[in-house]
């Protein structure tokens, strides 16, 4: 009986300091007065009493009152990381920086994660001149804060403060970064120094390091470029240099129509997400050469000079699932959502065909704008995503490509991989639901 006792005034106890610190947050404080003084009534020495009481003390301006309630509280439980925040606010109060990082150290060492202490002890650090580690320690808090979190009101002051003290230090990190890069960068000018760059870019803060999400097979040790080196494919100048040509077969195909067909087409009861604007949508339309490893004989017939540049390309060959070729048309003020491709052993090639003002794509971390005549090659298992903002419609042709970091041997054993895996699940997913999707 005694123990059930203890622990029925316990929770009692708990219960009547949450109302009291909840009506203290909302400003009502004769109420959180009258909860207080019934908690003490069961026990004026439970450590949650006495923090409790501590805390009215401090915002009473009875800083010496608190400091002694406060301080009874965790010789009561140190165990309680607020109790120790709690304590550190009185400290700072006292202007007793050698004591207040102390019981920071302590509330953090409890929990690591605690966003008032990280909070706290930012601003002590910026309090005592600190600058730079008051920025790492901000840093270190806003880490901890969930992207979809929300925020209470009483926090958004010191996070805003905090975001602006690490933009600072950022810019200042740089222009010293700068300063001391510059002598080596000039030794080695002609060099490429893309990757630094973008390594640089990602520890200030200024870019992502977006890595290959693939959808299917993932191919493990190949480089995660957005955008692949351009010499890495000799070829692409021939296929550049016929872009008039090409363009001039598009022409023809689109003054008919005929064989254009929306490029998201998804059948009932499959979960669209960021397709569901497009689906069936002509706004984004594609006229097929090649679909799933097999050639659309018609429409290669209607552009033969397209068709002999692509059969000297290194297209992928898995049989039922690639080559696969298309002229692509994103009409005017379209825009197809961030996504990736379904595996990393093949790359895609854009060749700008038709290109308006105002059209744009991203690959991860890199904006780049299509200039017509002018292709590249990218990693579509990386997040990418295109915008058409003008009045007119945007066309490229787009082809796949072995990764050329595959060996022979590997590109063979991708191939039978991929068909197995086909031939395993044939009898049991209808096509919509294959484990490698389309390639």
């Amino acid at each position: 009986m005694v123990v059930a006792g203890a622990i029925s005034e316990d929770g009692q106890i708990r219960q009547l300091v949450q109302q009291c610190e909840r009506e203290f947050s909302l400003g009502r404080r004769e109420e959180a007065q009258r909860l207080l003084v019934s908690a003490r009534a069961l026990n004026p020495n439970h450590p949650l009493v006495l923090n409790a009481a501590g805390v009215q003390a401090l915002h009473g301006g009875d800083i010496q009152a608190a400091r002694q309630l406060v301080r009874a509280a965790i010789d009561a439980d140190s165990t309680n990381p607020a109790f120790w925040v709690n304590f550190a606010t009185v400290l700072r109060r006292l202007k007793l920086p050698a004591e207040e990082m102390p019981a920071l150290e302590r509330a953090l060492a409890l929990e690591p994660r605690h966003l008032l202490a990280l909070l706290q002890k930012a601003a002590l650090l910026e309090l005592q001149g600190k600058r730079r580690a008051a920025a790492t320690a901000y840093q270190n808090a806003l880490q901890t804060i969930h992207p979809s979190a929300q925020i209470p009101e009483s926090l958004r002051a010191p996070i805003e403060h905090a975001a602006e003290v690490i933009r600072a230090n950022d810019a200042e990190l740089e222009a010293f970064l700068g300063k001391e890069l510059s002598p080596v960068r000039d030794e080695h000018a002609g060099e490429d120094q893309d990757r630094f760059d973008h390594c640089i870019d990602a520890l200030l803060g200024k870019r992502r390091i977006y890595t290959p999400t693939p959808s299917f097979m993932h191919f493990p040790k190949l480089p995660a470029w957005e955008f692949y080196p351009r010499q890495d494919f000799p070829w692409l100048a021939a296929i550049e240099s016929a872009t008039a040509d090409i363009s001039a077969e598009l022409a023809n195909v689109c003054a008919t129509d005929d064989g254009l067909e929306p490029y998201i087409a998804y059948p009932d009861g499959v979960p669209l997400d960021q397709w569901a604007g497009l689906n069936h949508s002509r706004r984004w339309s594609v006229f097929y050469l090649w679909r799933d490893g097999k050639p659309v004989g018609q429409h290669l017939a209607r552009c033969p000079r397209t068709a002999a540049l692509l059969a000297n390309a290194p297209h992928v060959d898995v049989p039922g699932y690639a080559p696969t070729a298309f002229f692509s048309i994103l009409d005017a003020k379209s825009h197809i959502p961030a996504h990736t491709g379904v595996t990393n052993t093949r790359l895609i090639v854009h060749l700008p065909l038709i290109v308006p003002p105002q059209c744009r794509f991203r690959v991860g971390s890199q904006t780049r704008e299509w200039h017509p005549g002018e292709a590249w090659v990218f990693d579509d298992t990386i997040e990418h995503e295109a915008w058409n903002d003008s009045d007119l419609p945007r066309a490229v042709l787009i082809f796949d490509v072995w990764n050329p970091y595959l060996s022979s041997a590997e590109r063979a054993l991708v191939r039978t991989a991929t068909r197995a895996l086909r031939d395993y699940y044939r009898e049991q997913l209808p096509s919509q639901e294959s484990p490698s999707g389309s390639l």
